[in-house]
């Protein structure tokens, strides 16, 4: 019973894997479009120009769960914690993730931006589907547009990556509270 059932998830995850990657190359969007953001651009203290998506702040509770802090997010509607992981270059979904929202219809084939490779905290690199969240809700914020990347494997664990943090001015962590602010 146990091997009909992964057989079963392993045809799921590759069919899943097929219809993302073709609905990438049928739209023909292998760039980032960016029409959908807003957005407004700050400079520094060093005068560089850097793009800011959100203003105001929201402290959320954090968990601490096998050496990391767990962070509730809600992505197109979707409940997760997601690790906090100012390492990670985007937010990452597995494909176990990725294939409940397409089943869904939290992702789509229009939130398709195309494949980009990537190197993981092991140093093996591998290729990813690069799709925009519609919105991703942290505590009072929402923000939208956001990249993400689907990790071809139903183990990676969901990462907030910097293409949600970098679109805060601030982010403080209290250890002490167990929360963490976004400004």
């Amino acid at each position: 019973m146990q091997k009909n059932n992964f057989c079963v998830l392993l045809l799921l995850m590759s069919y899943m894997i097929f219809a993302l990657t073709s609905c990438a190359h049928k739209s023909g969007r292998h760039g980032h479009d960016n029409s959908r953001n807003r957005s407004t651009v700050v400079k520094n203290q060093n005068g560089d120009r850097r793009e800011r998506k959100v203003g105001g702040h929201t402290k959320v509770s954090m968990r601490k769960e096998g050496g990391v802090y767990l962070v509730p997010i809600t992505v197109n509607g979707l409940s997760l914690d997601f690790i906090f992981d100012t390492g990670a270059s985007s937010i990452s979904l597995s494909s176990a993730e990725a294939m409940v929202m397409l089943r869904q219809g939290q992702i789509t084939q229009e939130d398709i931006v195309g494949q980009q490779q990537f190197q993981d905290a092991t140093g093996g690199v591998s290729v990813g589907t690069i799709v925009l969240l519609r919105t991703v809700q942290i505590g009072d914020i929402t923000l939208e547009n956001v990249e993400a990347t689907i990790v071809d494997n139903i183990q990676a664990p969901l990462l907030l990556g910097q293409t949600a943090l970098a679109k805060f001015g601030k982010v403080t962590i209290d250890y002490n509270h167990n929360t963490i602010e976004f400004n």
